[in-house]
């Protein structure tokens, strides 16, 4: 108990926001308690490939407590992550920092110099997150991923990507490589692949390696298994946070928690969700009318190229999740990702490519076409065995400025998010330069390995839903409450104990992996905060935005040198 309330600070979700806000709460002397809807893996516990659908998928309702969400929108299909680390337990630990468009995007960008004020936080979190910058993955992929980019005529733009993994010796342990001894033992890489299904080995820096390890070490306690189900304001000050056991068919259990100040970090579903539903009914009848607002999907699109049979001496699954990249245009961002031997169950959403551009009836007919011209090979290509041995899967993302309005329906007594087109250009259903790059990447392995190679895509994409692994925003920064949900400090406007600090508050495409820049956005916002007892000096909502010193956070054991090379 601390004063009139069980804890100084409730934390809604353990992802990469979470995690910054539990560490450094705790080390500014708050008591925080996180709550966390996913159950608690060690590294034992994750699935061995991907058809052990009880430990990958997230499905409560079935008793599934994965580490894979997939969540339905009528304009988009999304894949996000869950578990006490959140979407760090299954994604494919690739760290970029965004470019020059992201920071100057109208929404926010007239705020301040976020470049500028981010960039000592960018550095922060990629010695938290141990990363390093040019990865030692090299096999046929990354090979056919060279190539392809020389061939599209933008071979300068060709890299190795930035990764959160701990290399070391594959498969030895050692004792912890980061943080001085602060931090967990850890275990070299393996390259297995299977990175987005859960890292076994212990290689991969989830946040239960950082953040998350380190925040339980302050005395940060973290609640697994419980879903928010409601937030209230207590007067003008402090929040009553009620939470239900997850995958509970009943609504009785629920439990009650108290905070002077709430740190909301569920992700952009499960932050909109709450928040959605919490206005509908009342209980935060303050938020801004902007919620929803300017919810991204990355503008990205998932694509896939798959040989018929499996060529031994050619090992497309070897590796780290994500390996190479290269930018198709000043727009368009491709990755190579793979799953490893065995974690076949994504296959199951592949199919043929067609023009996404025709109208569906045409779409239609051009599948059919093109599956009885080569019926067999299709058919190997799309459901054989081995499929993650034999497909390389290309992510595009883009920085365009298009986006989704959410809100939220009541059906069967329940609120459910929907979508439907927003500000900027339409969302987009398919992006045709994915489509020529997966082609072109079909071509080439078609060449390298001598095996019949398919360029393929979702069957989603094929009725004009795109996918994406990084919903973000709807919750995003402005300087007033008429144009964004959060002020330029992440405050919640009109609730200025309220704060998110996660992939909701990123305001504008990316056209990179978002996960490093949730860590710095939340690692800056965090730092702005006053040590408890101390005088806040930022100022109150609706004075307007005031640049002032804040520290970058500490990085245990950054003075014995972040490890940079193969060995980290």
């Amino acid at each position: 108990m601390t004063g009139t309330y069980d804890y100084d600070v409730v934390v809604v979700g353990s992802g990469f926001g979470g995690s910054v806000a539990a560490l450094r709460l705790a080390e500014k002397g708050y008591s925080v308690l996180v709550l966390e809807a996913g159950r608690r893996f060690e590294d034992a516990d994750f699935a061995k490939t991907s058809w052990d659908l009880r430990r990958y998928l997230w499905a409560p309702a079935l008793k599934c407590f994965g580490v894979q969400r997939i969540h339905k929108l009528p304009d988009v299909l999304i894949l996000a992550g869950a578990g006490v680390g959140g979407g760090s337990l299954n994604y494919a630990n690739t760290l970029y920092q965004p470019t020059g468009p992201f920071y100057t995007d109208p929404q926010w960008g007239h705020i301040t110099d976020w470049e500028d004020e981010l960039t000592p936080h960018y550095d922060v979190a990629r010695r938290m997150l141990g990363v390093v910058e040019d990865n030692p993955c090299d096999g046929p992929v990354e090979q056919v991923m060279r190539d392809v980019a020389h061939d599209m005529g933008v071979g300068s733009t060709f890299r190795k990507t930035p990764v959160g993994v701990f290399f070391g010796e594959p498969g030895k342990q050692v004792a912890d490589p980061y943080f001085g001894g602060e931090g967990p033992a850890r275990s070299g890489c393996t390259e297995c692949g299977n990175c987005m299904v859960g890292c076994r080995v212990g290689a991969k820096n989830t946040l239960m390696k950082n953040y998350l390890a380190l925040a339980e070490r302050a005395g940060v306690k973290i609640q697994p298994m419980r879903t928010v189900v409601g937030l209230d304001p207590l007067g003008d000050k402090g929040f009553r946070v009620t939470t239900r056991r997850t995958g509970a068919w009943v609504k009785r259990g629920e439990q009650t928690v108290t905070a002077e100040q709430v740190v909301l970090a569920a992700g952009a579903w499960g932050t909109q969700n709450l928040l959605h539903t919490m206005r509908q009914t009342g209980r935060l009848a303050k938020l801004s009318d902007r919620l929803g607002m300017l919810t991204r999907t990355n503008s990205e699109a998932l694509e896939g190229a798959a040989a018929v049979t499996v060529r031994e001496d050619f090992p497309v699954a070897k590796g780290i999740a994500i390996t190479t990249s290269f930018h198709v245009d000043e727009h368009t961002h491709v990755e190579n990702v793979r799953y490893g031997p065995g974690s076949n169950a994504m296959g199951l959403l592949s199919t043929l490519q067609v023009d996404s551009s025709r109208s569906l009836a045409s779409r239609g007919l051009e599948f059919t076409r093109k599956f009885l011209r080569e019926p067999i090979s299709n058919t190997r290509a799309a459901f054989g065995p081995r499929w993650s041995e034999r497909t390389v899967i290309l992510l595009v993302m883009q920085t365009l400025d298009n986006s989704l309005t959410t809100s939220v329906r009541k059906r069967f007594g329940r609120y459910w998010l929907t979508s439907r087109q927003g500000h900027g250009m339409p969302n987009p259903t398919y992006i045709p330069q994915g489509q020529a790059a997966v082609r072109a990447i079909a071509k080439r392995l078609q060449e390298r390995s001598g095996v019949h190679t398919i360029a393929g895509s979702t069957w989603p994409e094929t009725f004009g839903i795109p996918m994406t692994a990084h919903f973000l925003g709807g919750a995003v920064i402005s300087d007033s409450p008429e144009r964004g949900v959060v002020d330029p400090y992440q405050r919640v406007w009109g609730y200025p104990g309220m704060h998110v600090v996660d992939g909701s508050a990123v305001s504008a495409n990316l056209g990179v992996n978002p996960s490093l820049t949730i860590t710095a956005q939340a690692e800056r916002a965090i730092s702005l905060w006053p040590a408890k007892g101390q005088t806040d000096q930022r100022p109150a909502q609706g004075e307007g935005y005031r640049r002032f010193p804040a520290e970058p956070a500490r990085v245990p054991g950054v003075e014995l040198g972040m490890p940079a090379t193969r060995t980290a």
